[in-house]
């Protein structure tokens, strides 16, 4: 059943001022990650001769390793009852980290900084998103987390752009741009510590911890089947460093490949708050059945075409899935799951999406390596088209999970 566990009896004007100011922390954040990121996958390929398949595995690897992370201190944060704590350290350790990034003299030291930084990602992730549930009334969590998205997804094309102009008056020093990329980070810390208060603790059970079988239980079959079908989802759409790989493959210069990035994040950065905002007023799984033919086209498109405008086109669909679903998934899992145990919750599902991603990735980075980029993106249609099967039929068979949030009864 839909958790409805704050009593409210008339929308607010305004979100929670933590719950905006949380939106620009990761919009910092992914503004100094993705000026990396938009690079690097292009760095390791061309300055460290790694192979297409090699930077598949590690971007699996790195953002399994997150999921897996996430489940713990989302659990610690359900049995401490406190979450800033725990972002405030995982937004730490990924800022300490980003000098690794330009001192790294190996592909070692780069995977190592990678394998940091997304385990700070993971001790971060869980409590965050359960910060803006505890913050936010249930008949405004689709705004709450679709304003999120669209600050994160701003800052992840802020990041590109940002990389785009110091590669070039660097003049290609990758190394000078991944220095410029730690600013951000540190600001986005000083920013949580500053402006996000620890929610007020809402009477209940609270989580044991370690994690325990009852836990999993209390967090119920409608989480656990909307998990499943994320699973699935996250399959169709593996890692964003085949996009910037797909945009050098089709001949963009190297100062212009962080446009990839920067193309599809806008549209989703465009798309995430309004659709936060509809889910609220007419449901969350229309949208997500909706997002899924997008994402087929845009694998399609990706697959056939090798000139800018399919490029363009493919990125603009592939942009416009993302700001459909990335908010509505997790608004979903803050509707399904108890308050006591939501940082519980995103871990887990954090977790299981995580490993999908891993799995898609490393089969995306292999398929490219002997087949070309048209299996790699053609793989990922089809299995954006299972996901829809399933979506529809978990819709069908718990028609509650797509409704729109009821006002709280207290």
């Amino acid at each position: 059943m839909i958790q409805t566990d704050t009593d409210q009896p008339s929308r607010p004007a305004r979100l929670p001022r933590a719950v905006v100011a949380l939106g620009f922390v990761s919009m910092l954040m992914d503004f100094s990650t993705e000026m990396i990121q938009s690079l690097l996958p292009v760095y390791l390929v061309s300055a460290m001769g790694v192979s297409m398949a090699t930077v598949g595995l590690i971007e699996g690897m790195a953002e399994a390793t997150a999921a897996i992370v996430k489940i713990f201190s989302g659990a610690l944060s359900d049995w401490i009852g406190r979450r800033k704590v725990l972002a405030v350290a995982g937004y730490g350790l990924a800022m300490l980290v980003k000098p690794l990034f330009p001192l790294a003299p190996t592909l070692h030291w780069i995977v190592g900084a990678r394998f940091l930084d997304r385990v700070g990602k993971g001790i971060r992730g869980a409590p965050r998103d359960a910060l803006v549930a505890d913050h936010t009334p249930a008949a405004q969590r689709g705004a709450a987390y679709g304003l999120r998205q669209t600050l994160d997804t701003t800052g992840a094309f802020l990041g590109p752009l940002g990389a785009m102009l110091f590669i070039w008056l660097f003049a290609g020093n990758f190394r000078a741009v991944f220095w410029i990329a730690c600013l951000p980070a540190v600001l986005c810390v000083a920013v949580l510590v500053l402006a996000v208060d620890e929610a007020p603790h809402k009477p209940g059970p609270r989580a044991r911890f370690p994690l325990a079988r009852a836990e999993m239980v209390r967090l119920g079959p409608v989480f656990w089947l909307i998990t499943g079908v994320a699973c699935l989802l996250t399959l169709a759409r593996f890692s964003d460093a085949f996009l910037v790989l797909k945009a050098r493959a089709d001949g963009l210069p190297l100062a212009l490949v962080p446009l990839a990035l920067v193309g599809f994040n806008i549209v989703s950065a465009l798309t995430s708050y309004p659709a936060g905002v509809l889910s609220d007023r007419l449901g969350r799984i229309g949208i997500l059945v909706v997002s899924l033919p997008v994402l087929i086209v845009a694998d399609l498109v990706l697959a056939y075409t090798s000139g800018y405008a399919g490029l363009a086109i493919g990125l603009a669909l592939w942009g416009l899935h993302v700001g459909l679903t990335q908010g509505m998934l997790a608004t979903i899992v803050a509707d399904t799951a108890p308050a006591g145990l939501r940082g519980t919750a995103f871990g887990a599902y954090n977790l299981a999406t995580g490993l999908a991603l891993f799995a898609a990735s490393a089969l995306a980075g292999a398929l490219w390596e002997v087949a070309g980029p048209q299996a790699a993106f053609l793989a990922g249609a089809l299995a954006a088209a299972v996901g829809l099967a399933a979506l529809l039929a978990a819709w069908r068979a718990v028609p509650e999970i797509g409704a729109a949030p009821t006002r709280d009864k207290g």
